[in-house]
């Protein structure tokens, strides 16, 4: 029977040494954010690196002291289950630009005194696989058993692939893509005009004022989270079905979905740090690990060493199978040890947050084999 992790507790670390970024800024004493799940065995062989999305943190399993609501990769990480803390010791970070504890916008500048907010530098996913090399290096662990993330943290795990080639024995990519195309580009510039045209954005300095965008960061989280639902989704959750009997002729929430949507912004917003969204829309945007080898992802990977798994769903239209399958061709032209599964789900982008007997089948596989 597949449980949970059980109550965990996150943990704190400041990473030794200077982080080089690619905006040509530099970051020192970087407090990370992570839980840790498992046991890591004798000789650190068994460790499993978690990369979280857009919205997502370190807290990926099990739950807090007095709380119900698991982390957000519950369903695949624990005893017995894909990511199975059995075997394998699993650790996820807070990235660094976070707003759960990590050095962030929201972080103390030292230098200053204030919060960094808008003085943050622009980070880079390359920059965040340094930072969680760091982290790796901190906790002991010399080479990753398998690094795996959905949708950003898939391309964190493809990164990790190419960059640390010596630090990594597999990389799950999951619902992923090579770069940005120019529509998820567009929601990504939507969501940051919402945030910016704020009233209450403050140029960035919101915290000093006490105040925060929560309207720009509700309609920025609304677009957002369109995206990540497929249209199978949305009709067979809720159709056109009316939150009362009768249209209203008004503008409130008439319709389900509204409602739906005008409850995950207002959650949202209360959560997360608008600043921390600016920085990773945009580094999603810039996203291209092919950007330095003339547009060709062949090159690119010629680096890599890892065996790989991609995996794609059916009703992903923000990240769909294509362009999953751009990465898996590209694979082989470089003539690297790759695996592909395309999983029929309902879910949209979301997918791979749900524990689809395929997918879960699948991914366990690759791990213990």
């Amino acid at each position: 029977m597949n449980e949970s992790v059980g109550i965990v507790e996150p943990k704190k670390l400041t990473l030794q040494g200077k982080l080089d970024l690619e905006c040509g800024q530099s970051l020192t004493d970087i407090e990370i954010v992570y839980e840790t799940y498992g046991n890591l065995n004798q000789d650190s062989s068994n460790a499993i690196l978690i990369c979280h999305a857009l919205s997502g943190n370190h807290h990926a399993a099990g739950v807090y002291e007095g709380e119900k609501r698991p982390g957000w990769w519950d369903s695949l990480i624990g005893p017995g289950k894909a990511i199975d803390t059995n075997k394998f010791y699993v650790v996820c970070p807070n990235n660094i630009g976070g707003c759960h504890g990590s050095l962030g916008p929201s972080s103390i500048n030292k230098e200053t005194g204030d919060y960094f907010g808008p003085d943050f530098p622009i980070i880079t996913v390359k920059d965040w696989v340094r930072s969680q090399s760091l982290l790796s290096d901190s906790l002991g662990i010399e080479k990753w058993h398998a690094v795996v993330g959905g949708s950003l943290g898939g391309m964190q795990a493809l990164e990790w692939s190419r960059l640390f080639p010596d630090k990594i024995k597999k990389a799950g990519i999951i619902a992923a893509a090579p770069k940005l195309s120019a529509q998820n580009i567009a929601f990504n510039e939507v969501a940051r005009q919402a945030i910016l045209n704020d009233p209450d954005f403050a140029a960035g300095r919101y915290l000093d004022t006490g105040q925060s965008p929560k309207q720009g960061l509700k309609l920025a989280r609304m677009v957002g989270h369109i995206t990540y639902l497929s249209e199978e989704a949305m009709k067979s959750k809720f159709g056109r079905d009316l939150k009362e009997e009768k249209l209203n002729f008004v503008y409130d929430a008439e319709f389900e979905i509204e409602s739906y949507l005008r409850y995950q912004g207002d959650v949202f917003s209360e959560n997360f740090d608008a600043n921390t969204y600016l920085l990773m829309t945009k580094l999603l945007d810039y996203f291209d690990p092919a950007v330095d080898h003339q547009g060709d992802l062949a090159r690119a990977f010629e680096t890599i060493e890892a065996q790989l798994l991609v995996v794609s769903f059916t009703t992903d239209w923000r990240f769909a199978p294509e362009r999953s399958r751009e990465i898996v061709n590209a694979l082989i032209a470089a003539k690297k040890r790759v695996s592909y599964l395309e999983i029929d789900s309902p879910h949209g982008h979301d997918s791979f947050l749900f524990a689809d007997e395929d997918y879960t089948k699948g991914l366990s596989s690759f791990l213990e084999n």
